[in-house]
């Protein structure tokens, strides 16, 4: 008897008909869609209003997501011609700080720890690495018995010992002028940079701002063209 009493029970549930799902739903005309009523003309109206709203939402959607897979960007260009070109601030380094030809005595014996020829005891590291043409030269620089060390400075020393610019430049063209060592002028002599020279304008071409912090990553600029 409980066996059929539960059948009964559950052959009594009956699915809710699409009317009353349709009368309970929030969605905008779907309750005057599949009213109780008989076809009519309202109910027509609805469906094809329902029926229009929902393609074209389908259709933006399609067409948004469309589009944000196209990456679309927009570039704003100005073309101008230059009437007049500013030379640029042309820097060359050489990475090698100085010349050890040009190292003297009196500068191994101030500057000599700085420079990594000696170590704090006036003594030459590495000696097995050296070249023994320099090596020899270095240990006879590096003798300081009965030397009387003289003033040192270091502008002096990084002016007069440093790699001249008359020395790395090969050639130099700007807008079919030809440059010289001489239109160069030094901007910075540091230890670690080493010597670096950039071109001066001439007064009658504009004023070149040079980068306060100068590249020394430029290597050795032997010869260059620039038009």
């Amino acid at each position: 008897m409980e066996l059929k009493a539960e059948e009964e029970e559950v052959g009594g549930v009956q699915p809710v008909s699409i009317q009353a799902f349709a009368s309970s739903s929030t969605l905008h005309g779907l309750a005057h869609i599949f009213s109780y009523e008989r076809l009519s003309l309202k109910r027509a109206l609805w469906a094809l209003c329902f029926l229009g709203s929902l393609a074209l939402l389908l259709c933006v959607c399609t067409e948004r997501v469309q589009y944000y897979f196209n990456y679309h960007h927009v570039t704003k260009l100005d073309e101008v011609a230059a009437s007049q070109l500013t030379f640029p601030a042309v820097t060359l380094c050489n990475l090698n700080e100085f010349r050890f030809s040009q190292v003297s005595k009196n500068d191994l014996y101030h500057a000599g720890e700085l420079l990594a020829l000696l170590n704090n005891r006036y003594e030459i590291p590495d000696t097995q690495m050296a070249d023994e043409k320099q090596l020899e030269i270095l240990q006879d620089k590096a003798n300081f018995r009965s030397f009387k060390p003289k003033p040192f400075n270091m502008r002096e020393f990084y002016d007069r010992a440093g790699h001249d610019i008359r020395d790395m430049l090969l050639s130099c063209q700007f807008r079919g002028e030809v440059c010289s060592a001489e239109d160069f002028k030094v901007v910075s002599e540091s230890p670690g940079v080493g010597r670096q020279s950039a071109r001066a304008p001439k007064e009658e071409e504009t004023r070149c701002r040079q980068p306060s912090h100068p590249s020394h990553y430029s290597g050795r600029g032997s010869c260059m063209s620039l038009g």
